[in-house]
């Protein structure tokens, strides 16, 4: 529907289209005043779920990839196309290039918690927070991140919501808390489970996943695999999960418990050359198999290790 060259009409300005990024997201340049833009649309509804929420959350917090302006197509959709704001990257690749700071860490941490912030205070969830949704610019000389902005809020729904309490399948497996991966019913502590798994990606770099299954990711037990990962390092799950998982749940739980192997104490096996003692300790606070014994984002926000150096 779109190509390179094609320009498209907003409410407030004019944007020429310049690079497709992907199948639903292009590179352009704003007419008016010279400046990158993304372009994004699909025929779904979660186009209508994204404006719906940057609408409400943007103008509360510099933290999340504002919308900037929509386009009303001819093609008789009732999606209009998203003008997004463009940054330069996202720490998904930013890390795979190269380590990234402990100061660097330090502020895409808190840059995401003060968005999630704002979500979580209305009660929603955003329910896929991974690298590759943490965008960044960077400072020209230093070359140290500098903005930091939560994006593609096009899932984000009410924690009270249908989707929610069905367990609706969320985000990306490697970063999906294991209430979610076992389809029980999610609130806003899958999002900060979600954040533990990206902070201990961005820790270590190098596009590592410690949760990463030995099975390719079409793998019939790939989900299986990763429960296992959770449990090997995180787990086991407390005696009080009986609580909140039925049967089905828990023998799948007991499997895995039964089946990973080693089992460690959490982060046992992870030396301080990996991780430090510092980002361990800040860490095991998060990763909770349980989502009650989770800290709130406003909780991690006040946590010592964002002021120590």
């Amino acid at each position: 529907m779109f190509q390179v060259g094609q320009v498209l009409k907003g409410r407030v300005g004019s944007y020429k289209l310049t690079r497709k990024l992907q199948d639903s997201v292009w590179l352009g340049v704003n007419q008016q005043i010279e400046q990158n833009v993304i372009v994004k649309w699909v025929d779904h509804f979660r186009t209508g779920y994204e404006r719906t929420a940057l609408l409400r959350f943007q103008d509360r917090t510099p933290h999340i990839r504002p919308l900037l302006d929509e386009v009303q197509l001819e093609n008789g959709s009732k999606w209009p196309a998203l003008v997004l704001k463009w940054l330069e990257d996202d720490t998904l690749r930013t890390s795979a290039r190269g380590p990234v700071t402990r100061s660097e860490s330090k502020r895409v941490g808190a840059g995401v918690l003060k968005a999630l912030q704002v979500i979580h205070d209305d009660g929603y969830v955003h329910t896929d927070v991974k690298p590759d949704n943490i965008l960044v610019n960077f400072d020209p000389l230093s070359k140290e991140i500098t903005d930091v902005q939560l994006a593609d809020l096009g899932s984000t729904v009410q924690e009270d919501s249908k989707h929610a309490k069905d367990g609706d399948m969320i985000g990306t497996a490697l970063f999906r808390s294991t209430e979610a991966i076992l389809e029980m019913q999610w609130a806003r502590p899958t999002d900060v489970w979600s954040f533990g798994a990206t902070m201990i990606s961005l820790i270590y770099g190098g596009n590592f996943n410690l949760l990463r299954p030995d099975v390719p990711v079409d793998h019939d037990e790939y989900d299986l695999k990763i429960l296992m990962k959770q449990n090997q390092f995180f787990g086991p799950p407390p005696i009080k999960y009986t609580e909140i998982a039925d049967e089905d749940r828990l023998e799948v739980l007991t499997y895995v418990v039964e089946n990973t192997k080693d089992n460690p104490l959490p982060f046992r096996n992870i030396t301080t050359r990996e991780v430090s003692e510092e980002d361990k300790k800040f860490l095991l606070k998060i990763m909770k198999i349980d989502p009650r014994d989770r800290p709130t984002v406003g909780e991690l926000l006040e946590d010592e290790w964002f002021n120590s150096t």
